[in-house]
């Protein structure tokens, strides 16, 4: 198969033996791969993999077919379009998923956008619902809204009938949010001036957060899974924390166990395909790159302005 490899810190291409199932796992032929954050990070060798995943293969969702089964897995899953997220290892032609884990992709949805919903839509999703509790007609505030993860969180939300801010400090993209789904849209500095709200979904980190926690409702959720840009050092206001009797609740998806992220999948599963399919939820797509472009692919990423998931496209697919 054919890799992205990091080798001390650049990006290059090279065969590796192609994966072998083992059990409980098939072998996904990737016709796309998206780009996230922790792919830089991991890149400068601040994220590594979790133990079992390779660790100079970045990547970590993916889409395409299934064309190799192990033991105990059903074959009728061979030829599947599927997507999925993995520990690492995506950005390849070929990637080793667990089973559990794979999402099968509507047959109204093409792989390119199928390409950027794991890893976005299963942390918002998370993030939302499980971590946080969001429910019908509550208030979320969204901090980077404009990124993967932020617009599908404004769109899980609006799926719930919650009143959605939607914080991006990109005018441009306010009226993408608000098709999207949300309510409001504002910039950094108008958060202290929005209404109290139930749910606050952190993508920035100590910028916005340090603005967002004076308007925290009683019995209010901060949920905290990026901190892209904004700092991770912030002070807090215990009083405040007391007194609306809030909670604060830190969180990461990558380095959960195999059953973790399997309990998370199921629930994706059956809360979001249905809409999905139905195209009541999408994903946005800045920029898809030929898989030799990957170094121009994370250079892109790494700008501000853009909206939507930057993807990379596998050789035997035309970008």
């Amino acid at each position: 198969m054919l890799a992205t490899i990091i080798h001390d810190g650049a990006l290059r291409l090279e065969q590796r033996p192609d994966p072998s199932p083992g059990p409980g796992q098939v072998v996904v032929a990737n016709e796309f791969a998206g780009i996230n954050a922790a792919d830089l990070l991991q890149r400068r060798g601040f994220y590594p993999s979790p133990p079992g995943w390779p660790s100079d293969i970045p990547g970590m969702e993916l889409s395409g077919r299934v064309v190799n089964v192990g033991p105990g897995v059903d074959s009728s899953l061979l030829g599947r379009r599927v997507c999925a997220i993995v520990g690492s290892g995506a950005q390849a032609t070929h990637s080793l998923v667990p089973a559990p884990h794979l999402i099968e992709v509507p047959d109204n949805v093409t792989l390119e956008e199928a390409g950027g919903f794991a890893e976005t839509f299963i942390t918002a999703f998370d993030a939302l619902v499980l971590q946080g509790h969001l429910s019908h007609g509550q208030r979320l505030l969204i901090s980077g809204a404009s990124g993967g993860v932020g617009s599908a969180a404004v769109q899980i939300a609006r799926l719930l009938d919650a009143h959605v801010t939607a914080v991006t400090r990109t005018p441009d993209h306010h009226a993408q949010l608000v098709d999207l789904g949300a309510d409001e849209v504002i910039t950094l500095e108008d958060v202290t001036t929005i209404e109290p709200v139930d749910v606050v979904l952190e993508l920035v980190g100590a910028a916005h957060l340090s603005l967002a926690q004076s308007r925290l409702a009683n019995f209010a959720r901060v949920v905290v899974i990026g901190v892209a840009g904004g700092g991770s050092r912030v002070e807090v206001d215990l009083l405040n924390i007391m007194r609306t009797r809030s909670t604060l609740t830190g969180s990461t998806l990558r380095s959960r166990s195999h059953d973790e992220k399997s309990e998370v999948i199921a629930r994706v599963r059956d809360a979001l395909e249905g809409p999905w399919g139905r195209r009541e939820i999408t994903v946005p797509l800045a920029k898809t790159f030929a898989l030799a472009d990957v170094a121009d692919a994370y250079d892109f990423f790494a700008q501000p302005g853009k909206f939507g998931k930057v993807l990379l496209s596998m050789p035997n697919v035309t970008p």
